[in-house]
């Protein structure tokens, strides 16, 4: 009998549910994506339904359910913490108790009726694997590798931060863990928080602001001797302890001592939408600068006790693609796969694969040389019939182009004319990154366009930079070091020769970018779009950012697609074969108009 496992996460943020049948990805999905609720926490109903549908069955008909961490070690972590800090965390202990005594220390029960909800008749097994094994499974059991050194790194999970495994056939084996509350990924959060941005969303706004420190400047090298000095202490190894006394994470509200902080710092935290100044900057790439000591270190120690050639990542902090790069600038390993849902979502994945793989002692599927993530193309698909319905219901206008060499034609040539396109394809992206199949295309070569984006279509920080996807084969005419990113999970550096730059509107100001390297087998349609841009015009890249306004989730369905596009100042959109000229649109009720919350 085949063996039908689905993974949830759940109640923290980014829900999600992921398929696997016989240790086949076959579908995965986060939660708002269809509740258009960003980072929705709420449980995955929807994704489930969709996970089931794509499989054709029913709930009934599962081997077993995983959910990706275990509520009661969890809960256990809280009290001793709580009791270690009395009396500080008074008032966190008063607010989070409540919940977990009325729900979460009984999750079985919550999960059962929640099941019962989605037609389940009989009992199916449940697995609750620990969150950084969930991570580890994420990460190993889709790579290309036979065995690797596994690294994980984020805020917590029960009680571990950081982990390291090492993963082979179908074992996995914990060697080393970082326990709360000596977390990087906390670390990094608390100066999220300090410089203003959305903790749990707003690090990569940190990421981002970071080049734009000044490294020699002595504000920032004392910013970061401030860091290792006082707030954390780094050992040879990568493991940390934090001082305490300025985290309020651990019993508290908020995530900083904020005084102490800005008398550290002699700065005053910022205020969210406030101006940046150079010192938020300085301070951005002081903070980066020390994470990406710890994460490389923690890398070095991965190779030591594993002796393996292979690293694979997963963890929040694991979306840090500048550090990423670090790991793989120092030589330490031969090749690193990342997993492209590295946060909570890819959790739900995990620990169906911990429940396969571990749980039931099954063997692995392993193909070299490929990975098992399918592009991360693990998302709904909507066809014609969905595309008409939006046509009806919105008297939306449309060309249908049947001819898809002709398609990217006409789209080309709008690129090339300097307007933004909005690219709608296929299956949905699982993980943060739009990888072609849910994006906002436009010409790269045309230098305002990263404040366009930015002002017009994103409604997001002027800093915030944009990824060049580019033609696999043609990645190294642009890019130092060029290897394979299709994940866009990594960052690298511009050829000399392309500096001050072909391609400004994807150029950090040390010129860095995040690439995406597209590959035909992976992504057929980008991959022909930009080769007729190139043909075109003689560029092999494209800007590709998610297809979303800040604040809102990347869209699922044609319809999100649509009221995304009429709410922007994108000029066109493109759903499969159909585009839709902003100028023969109707005008969209005023009650259509939405405002998201800001991340």
């Amino acid at each position: 009998m085949r063996k039908i496992i689905l993974g949830i996460s759940a109640f923290y943020h980014d829900s999600a549910a992921a398929l696997i049948i016989d240790g086949r990805i076959i579908a995965a999905a986060q939660e708002e994506r269809f509740t258009r609720i960003k980072q929705d926490a709420s449980f995955p109903v929807q994704a489930i339904k969709y996970v089931l549908s794509e499989a054709g069955i029913a709930f009934d008909e599962l081997t077993a359910v995983a959910f990706y961490d275990k509520p009661l070690l969890k809960f256990e972590r809280l009290l001793e913490t709580y009791h270690a800090f009395v009396p500080r965390g008074w008032r966190s202990f008063i607010t989070a108790m409540p919940v977990w005594m009325k729900e979460k220390i009984f999750m079985k029960k919550m999960l059962r009726q929640q099941f019962r909800a989605l037609g389940a008749k009989v009992k199916v097994p449940l697995y609750f694997p620990e969150h950084h094994l969930s991570h580890a499974a994420s990460a190993f059991y889709p790579s290309p590798f036979q065995s690797a050194a596994i690294l994980t790194i984020d805020g917590v999970g029960e009680w571990a931060t950081t982990t390291i495994c090492y993963g082979d056939g179908s074992d996995i084996k914990i060697l080393r863990e970082l326990r709360f509350p000596h977390s990087p990924g906390l670390l990094y959060a608390a100066f999220t928080y300090f410089l203003g941005f959305k903790i749990n969303s707003g690090e990569y706004k940190l990421m981002g602001l970071s080049p734009y420190g000044l490294p020699d400047d002595p504000q920032t090298i004392v910013f970061r001797e401030k860091i290792t000095a006082t707030l954390v202490d780094i050992r040879n190894d990568g493991s940390i302890l934090l001082n305490m006394d300025y985290f309020e994470f651990a019993t508290g509200l908020k995530m900083t001592a904020t005084p102490l902080w800005e008398a550290l710092f002699g700065m005053c935290r910022r205020e969210p939408e406030s101006a940046i100044t150079q010192g938020h900057m300085n301070l951005a790439l002081a903070i980066q600068q020390v994470t990406e000591e710890i994460v490389v270190a923690l890398a070095q120690t991965a190779k030591a006790i594993t002796g393996s050639r292979q690293l694979v990542m997963a963890g929040g902090v694991a979306l840090n693609c500048v550090a990423n790069n670090k790991i793989r600038d120092a030589g330490i390993f031969e090749d690193t796969w990342i997993q492209p849902a590295a946060g909570d979502a890819g959790g739900a994945l995990g620990a169906a694969y911990a429940a396969y793989h571990i749980g039931m002692e099954q063997p692995r599927i392993f193909s070299t040389g490929d990975d098992a993530m399918q592009g991360a193309f693990l998302g709904p698909a909507y066809g014609d019939a969905d595309i008409r319905k939006l046509l009806t219901r919105y008297a939306a206008v449309a060309v249908h182009e049947p001819d898809f060499e002709t398609l990217t034609h006409t789209v080309s040539t709008h690129l090339a004319d300097g307007k933004v396109v909005g690219w709608f394809q296929d299956k949905m992206e699982f993980g943060p990154r739009a990888l072609g199949n849910r994006s906002i295309l436009a010409d790269p070569r045309q230098p305002d366009m990263q404040q366009q984006l930015n002002r017009k279509i994103k409604f997001r920080e002027s800093f915030r930079p944009f990824a060049p996807a580019v033609l696999a084969e043609d990645a190294h005419l642009y890019f130092k070091d060029a290897g394979a990113s299709p994940y866009m999970l990594f960052t690298t550096t511009l050829k000399e020769a392309q500096q001050r730059s072909c391609i400004p509107a994807v150029t950090h100001l040390d010129y860095s970018a995040r690439v995406q390297t597209v590959h035909d087998t992976l992504h057929p349609k980008l991959h022909q779009l930009i080769n007729s841009f190139k043909k075109l015009t003689g560029c092999s890249v494209l800007i590709n950012t998610s297809f979303n306004v800040r604040g809102e989730p990347v869209v699922n369905t044609p319809e999100d697609a649509w009221l995304a596009f009429m709410r922007t100042e994108m000029d066109y959109l493109v759903i499969g074969h159909y585009v839709f000229d902003r100028h023969r649109q109707p005008a969209l009720p005023k009650e259509l108009f939405k405002s998201f919350e800001l991340d």
